[in-house]
């Protein structure tokens, strides 16, 4: 699979920032109608969406090198070579909450009716970034055979794709995206019940995602680790339980298609 979709002179564009730049397009484009039917002030959506953005690709960076920091500390520069791959999304939630929670309550608006929006152009981000892993050769499961993948009716150019350095991959980055696609789906239809709570489709998306990523990360090659441990397995663990709280548990909400996006002062 070759991981440059275009050469300009001495320059290269990869496939892998291509899909992570179109994943951001799309994204964004749906939090941008979301929060536009939430009545978000413009002003503060543009500065929202840019700021979040900075931080979600600096925490997603930073979380992939301190797990990786035995060959960072040796290689500084390559810091900077995202088009290699290395955005771990776990990094870039946590890093996008942070910067969330201070910005909402700087401009008095209501974090979990945000993050409700959010979480809609998130997971239709992830469904298409997951295909930029699968053009650089990354983010697959263990050893399987052509004929196991030719039995998932998978397309030839996938097939040929997970053909990686000399074995068939399972093509666990598939998976995750036809997973996070149904996700976004079933979003947009849970959003539509008349009696959903402000924060539960945050609690869903949570759940949904780290289903899903607990389960892959069980099977994937390049996991990034904790001592003998699988650190996405347990942040999803972490994740899941937030998003059980939020979508059960948490009381005392208003109604998501009630409830003000802007705080009372």
């Amino acid at each position: 699979m070759d991981r440059v979709a275009l050469s300009i002179g001495s320059i290269n564009i990869y496939w892998y920032s291509i899909f992570i730049l179109i994943g951001v397009l799309i994204g964004s484009l749906i939090v941008y109608l979301e929060a536009k039917k939430q009545k978000l002030d413009k002003e503060q959506l543009v500065n929202l969406v840019f700021y979040t953005l900075i931080f979600s690709f600096l925490g997603a960076r930073l979380y992939y090198v301190i797990f990786n920091l035995d060959y960072y500390s040796s290689h500084v520069i390559e810091i900077l070579y995202i088009w290699n791959g290395g955005l771990a999304i776990h990094g870039g939630i946590v890093a996008a909450c942070i910067f969330l929670f201070y910005y909402t309550k700087k401009n008095h608006i209501n974090t979990l009716k945000l993050l409700d929006i959010l979480v809609l152009g998130l997971i239709i981000g992830q469904v298409i970034g997951r295909w930029g892993n699968f053009f650089n050769g990354e983010a697959y499961g263990p050893i399987v055979t052509e004929e196991f993948l030719k039995n998932q009716y998978l397309p030839s150019f996938i097939i040929d794709g997970m053909y990686i350095n000399g074995n068939y991959h399972m093509p666990t980055f598939l998976y995750e995206s036809l997973w996070n696609l149904i996700g976004f789906f079933l979003l947009l239809l849970i959003r539509k019940f008349a009696k959903i709570k402000t924060g539960q489709l945050t609690g869903f998306y949570l759940m949904w995602y780290s289903v899903i990523r607990f389960i892959i990360e069980g099977f994937r090659t390049d996991s990034l680790m904790l001592g003998p441990l699988k650190m996405a397995q347990i942040v999803s663990i972490i994740l899941f339980c937030i998003g059980l709280y939020l979508f059960f548990i948490k009381k005392k909400r208003k109604l998501y298609r009630e409830d003000d996006i802007y705080e009372k002062v």
